[in-house]
């Protein structure tokens, strides 16, 4: 097993700032999408939880979400005892996530046998106009290019995340959501508000001339245009849900394994891996 470290991407100083000036009562708005869709989640289940926990760098806001749970912040380390919980959802924070796998361990660790593990975060698109935008008018203005715009995981590799972590039956899916905004400047200050402006550790340090976000602006407002002369911004949140192994769970069958015949259940012929079925036909 490699003990190779993951990559440090993010600032976690400068991301622990921008959240700490974060204003959600103006900016809530995704995080009350993502309590909805996983209150679905949580209903299709159909099972009691006794003892949930919740990690998340906004304890304030998802301190309600469920009654009794355990919230604790999104550390690199979290404070979650081994096998304590039957239910942990890791709450808008695991985009940012220098080891990702990590966090997911950790909440597989603090599950008992059959607990589940849901995530909600940021993911592939979110952002998408933005990212392309800033690039596009930083190479014009400055002749280069430097990360402004965090990576977020494509959906794929977030479920390939659970897989690797541990956890079974994992399944991984998203909800788009695209929201307009007067200018570029109002989506920059829901973004602060939000406490999701740029953490990563290789962001430009120096203050960005005026000419960039004005060259920026124009790009936006021409290349992603909505109604009323706003402009769009996507956002797309990945749910990912996945349980602690146990016994009673389903299991793939075995190769081989099956008592019937596809070949009968379809009324066709079963060839073998010589076969040449469009040759080997009788004549007419």
């Amino acid at each position: 097993m490699s003990d190779r470290q993951p990559a440090t991407l993010v600032d976690r100083p400068a991301l622990a700032r921008h959240r700490a000036r974060a204003r959600l009562d103006r900016a809530g708005f995704l995080h009350d999408e993502a309590m909805a869709e996983l209150q679905e989640r949580l209903i299709d289940v159909n099972r009691s939880f006794t003892a949930p926990a919740i990690v998340t760098p906004f304890p304030e806001v998802w301190a309600g979400f469920l009654p009794g749970a355990v919230v604790v912040t999104d550390a690199d380390t979290l404070t979650l005892p081994p096998g304590a919980h039957d239910l942990v959802i890791h709450a808008m924070g695991l985009h940012w996530a220098n080891d990702p796998v990590g966090q997911m361990v950790q909440c597989r660790r603090a599950l008992r046998p059959d607990g589940l593990f849901l995530a909600v975060c940021f993911a592939g698109d979110t952002l998408r106009e933005l990212r392309a935008v800033l690039g596009q008018a930083e190479i014009e203005t400055l002749g280069g290019l430097s990360p402004r715009v965090a990576p977020m995981g494509e959906l794929r590799d977030l479920g390939g995340l659970l897989q690797r972590a541990g956890f079974a039956l994992p399944v991984a899916d998203s909800a788009r959501r695209d929201v307009t905004y007067a200018s570029l400047a109002s989506l920059m200050q829901d973004l602060r508000a939000m406490g999701e402006t740029n953490a990563l550790l290789s962001r430009h340090r120096m203050p960005s001339p005026r000419r960039l976000f004005a060259r920026a602006a124009r790009i936006y407002a021409d290349s992603f245009p909505a109604e009323d002369n706003r402009i769009r911004a996507t956002f797309e949140l990945a749910f990912l849900t996945g349980w602690t192994p146990h016994a009673s769970q389903q299991k793939p069958m075995r190769p081989g394994s099956a008592k019937a015949r596809l070949a009968d259940a379809l009324n066709t012929t079963e060839f073998d891996e010589t076969a040449s079925p469009a040759l080997d036909r009788p004549p007419d």
